[in-house]
Formats: C-alpha cells, structure tokens, sequence
C-alpha cells in the first residue's frame, strides 16, 4: 500500500502525515510526501511537536512532487487546498484533509494541527483495515 501527501511547500502538514503513517502503521504502509512549491527546509516547529511525540523528522526535507511519485501511489491526500494559494489537487486525484497551514503558528497551534493530522491518520489506517499502533512514542 502506498500512500501519498501533498501539500504547496511539503514542510509541514504533509511531512507530519507521512511521518505519523510511517509511526502508525508500523511501515506496514509506504508513505511518502510532496509539494507544488517546495520550501527550503522543514518548519522547526513542525519539527519539533513531532519530537514531542516520539516521531523525529530527521533526515526529512522538502520534495517536489512529480508524476511519478503520483503514479506509484494507490491514494492521495492534499493537505487543505481551501486554505492554499497553489492548491496541489489539480495534480493529483485525492481527498482533501482541509487543514491549516502551520507556517508561521505558534507552537500550540502546530501541535493542535498536529493531533488532527494524526487523528486522520488513524482513520485512514482503520478504513483501509490496518490497526494503528497503540502509541507513537
């Protein structure tokens, strides 16, 4: 199963949600994420409420998307494309998550985008029929 995340800058929603399915399915599922636009480098806030879980974000950067990385893919989530100014859904098929972007939130406000991420991640798990793990850290 192979999954993938699409945002405009692929530096933090889409990364936290590569990360949790990675963390939650016990790599059971291939995740990977992209973006439009890529940033620099990864939000050090984003970096830093996925540590606070156990998650590291180590080694991760920011990646264009590109066809191929949509054609290996059996399902696609954009990160909030009513929020973005470059909304990747015109790239690729997928479902919408609607979540806010964390650039520039305080640290409280990415980690309550962070818990929605994993929620969602959760029931995406459950409706593909893989348990999630218990615990991320």
């Amino acid at each position: 199963m192979r999954v993938l995340f699409v945002c405009v800058h692929n530096s933090g929603r889409s990364q936290m949600a590569e990360a949790f399915t990675r963390a939650l399915s016990c790599e059971t599922v291939e995740a990977r994420s992209a973006g439009t636009m890529p940033g620099s480098e990864l939000n050090p806030l984003v970096a830093q409420a996925m540590a606070e879980r156990g998650i590291p974000l180590t080694g991760q950067y920011p990646k264009l998307i590109d066809q191929q990385i949509v054609d290996e893919a059996d399902y696609a989530f954009t990160m909030g494309c009513a929020i973005d100014e470059a909304c990747p859904a015109v790239f690729v098929p997928s479902e919408d998550w609607g979540l806010d972007d964390p650039a520039g939130e305080p640290i409280e406000t990415v980690r309550r985008i962070r818990d929605e991420i994993e929620a969602k991640v959760r029931a995406m798990l459950d409706g593909m029929g893989i348990a999630p793990a218990s615990d991320t850290t």
